[in-house]
């Protein structure tokens, strides 16, 4: 009987050890995968920052943009409206196609000068506003790349 109740100890020992390993195992699982989750929620949180960064830059250079378009065609009357005021008060037509000819020019210099001027506030914005994401696309990849490796 003593070869038998040893033998059961030895079974229930190696059960034993068994059943702690398997729920050490789990244990590590579960910690693997609520760590894993804490940093997708920290990633998550992250990108949410980014965007609104992103979105208040492109807001503020929006408004900006609508500021400068607004100056630009208020200008632009202004000077067409003191044009036509020469022109009607030219003494003759030489003098009226003078006028008219110098108003075009300036005002297709204006015009190139603020298209220029509006390039590169839009070109600046979206460099500005894309800033806050740049890093975004490779912290994920980084993300999954710890998480598959730990």
């Amino acid at each position: 009987m003593t070869k038998a109740k040893t033998a059961a100890e030895n079974e229930f020992a190696t059960a034993e050890i068994n059943f702690n390993a398997g729920a050490d195992a789990l244990k590590a699982g579960f910690d693997r995968a609520v760590a894993s989750y804490d940093n997708i929620v920290g990633y998550n949180k992250d990108t949410a920052e980014a965007l609104i960064k992103s979105a208040t830059v492109a807001g503020k250079a929006a408004e900006t943009l609508h500021n400068e378009i607004y100056s630009y065609a208020k200008q632009s009357l202004e000077e067409s409206i003191a044009a036509g005021k020469a022109l009607l008060g030219a003494k003759s037509v030489h003098e009226a196609i003078e006028l008219q000819t110098g108003f075009a020019k300036s005002a297709f210099e204006n015009y190139v000068a603020e298209l220029s001027r509006f390039n590169q506030l839009v070109t600046g914005t979206a460099k500005d506003s894309f800033a806050p994401l740049q890093g975004r696309a490779q912290a994920w990849v980084n993300e999954v790349q710890a998480n598959t490796t730990a």
